[in-house]
């Protein structure tokens, strides 16, 4: 009988230090938009605008880090170290560049840019978004770099790097944003000057760990000869396999998100407040399955790398069910403690009452469909299912979230021209109905086995 590839223990020292990064990760935007209430609704509505603008580009750094992590995970599974080492080389190369590109287009277009997605929206959220955004693009690069070197540790097995390294980025983050909101009193600027000044923290100290000489005696993944700039094509283009579906399928998700979302500009101030602070507290409630998620790009990645199809539909069954278990337990804490937690922002009673009703159908659409949806396709896609999941994602998208959120948001303001806020539900119930479809097409991939017959190196 062949011997497991992980033990209990290795998942757990692998999970749960990816729970407690992502739960850092989320708190720089949380952070951020408390902070920025501070100032107004105003800005807290432009801070989230550009937040849900910037996911599209995020994602993109997000599908590069994915594919260098399958990659260099398959690689480590074969035992084949040194081309794991240059896929990491070739992962950094590309998502910096990738960066760099985004911040000479973006930064002289970024009124243009505002006024084509959203639309007519008022002009203190339109100022305080193109302020936040300046300083969020010139962040990009700082943020390739950190995801993919974190990538790369998760890929060796090992997450408490990460985890240090977002400690230091998040409390860089919060204390920033007390010194320069708070203390110089420059408003959402200062929220973006303080993520700024943590990604680049976070991206040097990562970038230190992995090209020190020690490095090289303590995990199968090194950097060395920084300053010496390759391409191997050969490699990139395993990497981009994953990546450009993932990448698709990210933006393209991202894309429609943000047009359902410029369906709100009509529906008032309080609702796209109430909408920020509901996307910032639910948020939290898809910590565990995407802890999980990633932590399955490493071990499903191994397996493949190593043969071992049987143990890879084994770890498959055994996160799903914990991610399960974990969206249970924390949507049910935030489900009962949501008017306590939206008390925390500098909302209107208007706002406050709307965001509430929000989060509490969220948490249960999560418990029963969001791991389905968004931890399963991080298992296909370590395989190399990467396209697979990007045509259901892409379909669902559109066919479900786009139009159903149109669709059921029209009627409730058709149908209660009074209550605009009621639109506000039609938007995330469209968001549930693609849930569910996306959740049954990757149910039934995972259980036909067909994700098993793709490999990547």
């Amino acid at each position: 009988m062949t011997e497991n590839l992980f033990s209990k223990q290795d998942l757990r020292r692998l999970i749960f230090p990816l729970v407690a990064e992502q739960f850092l990760a989320m708190t720089i935007g949380a952070c951020d938009t408390v902070m920025v209430s501070s100032v107004g609704e105003a800005g807290v509505s432009g801070v989230s605008l550009i937040d849900q603008l910037t996911q599209l580009f995020i994602q993109l750094f997000a599908a590069f880090a994915t594919g260098g992590a399958v990659v260099s995970s398959q690689y480590l599974g074969h035992k084949s170290d040194e081309k794991a080492r240059t896929a990491a080389r070739q992962l950094l190369n590309i998502s910096t560049f990738v960066a760099l590109v985004i911040i000479a287009l973006c930064l002289p277009l970024r009124h243009f840019i505002l006024n084509l997605i959203y639309g007519k929206i008022d002009e203190s959220v339109m100022q305080n978004a193109l302020v936040y955004f300046v300083w969020v693009l010139l962040s990009f690069p700082f943020l390739a770099i950190y995801n993919s070197c974190a990538a790369l540790y998760r890929s060796m097995g090992n997450s408490k790097v990460s985890l240090k390294v977002s400690l230091v980025m998040n409390i860089t983050n919060i204390a920033g944003n007390a010194i320069l909101i708070y203390g110089a009193k420059i408003g959402v600027a200062g929220a973006g000057i303080a993520t700024l000044a943590s990604r680049i923290i976070a991206a040097c100290t990562m970038i230190y760990l992995l090209a020190r000489p020690s490095a090289k005696y303590k995990g199968q993944i090194y950097l060395e000869k920084l300053w010496k700039f390759e391409l191997r094509f050969d490699m990139i283009r395993k990497i981009l396999k994953v990546a450009i579906p993932s990448g698709i399928e990210n933006s393209v998700f991202h894309i429609g998100k943000i047009l359902v979302y410029s369906f709100m500009s009509g529906f008032g101030l309080a609702a796209i407040a109430a909408n920020a602070i509901t996307n910032t507290i639910a948020s939290f409630s898809n910590i565990p399955s995407q802890a999980i998620g990633l932590a399955s790009v490493t071990v499903i990645g191994q397996c493949i790398g190593a043969g071992e199809k049987e143990q890879a539909k084994s770890y498959g069954k055994k996160m799903m069910k914990e991610a399960y278990i974990g969206m249970f337990c924390v949507a049910t804490f935030i489900f009962l403690t949501c008017p306590f937690l939206v008390r925390a922002f500098n909302l209107s009673d208007e706002a406050r009452i709307l965001a509430t009703g929000v989060i509490r159908t969220c948490m249960v659409a999560n418990i029963f469909f969001w791991p389905m949806s968004f931890t399963m396709p991080n298992i296909l896609r370590a395989s190399g299912d990467a396209k697979y999941t990007m045509v259901v994602s892409n379909i669902s998208m559109w066919l479900f979230r786009v139009l159903f959120s149109f669709l059921i948001s029209k009627y409730l303001l058709y149908k209660f021209p009074e209550n605009t806020h009621l639109a506000l539900y039609g938007i995330w119930f469209g968001m549930y109905i693609d849930w569910v479809f996306r959740g049954l097409c990757f149910g039934i991939r995972f259980h036909r086995n067909r994700w098993l017959e793709k490999k990547v190196i």
